[in-house]
């Protein structure tokens, strides 16, 4: 599903018009990426945890001439399910 289709279904679902929807969408998708690049964590009961993870730093390798390359250290967008989620993608 891509994030047309979920605006359909959003508006089937909800009875909001498609632009009521895609405004929702938008919305929440906004203020789920400003929370974690705040460090804040989105914790939706029954559905999962959105969260930041750090990677420390490493080495790698370059596939192509085997150069070792360093990798700085990051942070990460997480998803951790629900287990109501969980349930409903294991029926």
């Amino acid at each position: 599903m891509n994030k047309s289709e979920l605006i359909e279904q959003i508006a089937k679902r909800s009875g909001l018009p498609l632009s009521g929807s895609r405004m929702a969408l938008d919305a929440l998708l906004q203020t789920v990426s400003e929370a974690l690049a705040s460090g804040d964590r989105v914790q939706l009961v029954g559905f999962g945890t959105f969260k930041v993870t750090e990677r420390s730093a490493r080495e790698g390798r370059n596939p192509q001439t085997g150069a070792v390359i360093n990798i700085p250290a990051r942070k990460t967008p997480s998803f951790t399910a629900g287990a109501e989620l969980k349930k409903s993608v294991n029926k």
